[in-house]
């Protein structure tokens, strides 16, 4: 797969990448150049995640169950959420 390179440095990654390696927004990145082969290749390594612990909880104000991570867990845009399910059974 191709992409282009933006006036800002910026690249995008597939989104058939970023669903097989389970890349969203805010993922860290680690760059670095491949300096075994020294063919021009850049190496992107996703660092790990952090973990967190998922579980259902009632909803202070309605009283409907809601999925909790805690707190510090990432925010999950609707987007992020569609993109998400676009694997889903």
């Amino acid at each position: 797969m191709q992409t282009r390179v933006s006036t800002k440095g910026q690249i995008v990654l597939p989104g058939p990448l970023r669903r097989k390696l389970g890349i969203r927004a805010g993922d860290l990145l680690d760059a670095s150049i491949d300096t075994e082969t020294g063919a021009g290749r850049i190496v992107l390594t996703l660092q790990p995640k952090a973990e967190y612990e998922v579980r259902i909880v009632s909803d202070p104000i309605t009283g409907l169950p809601v999925l909790t991570a805690g707190p510090g867990a990432p925010t999950l845009t609707s987007e992020e959420v569609a993109e998400m399910l676009v694997d889903f059974p």
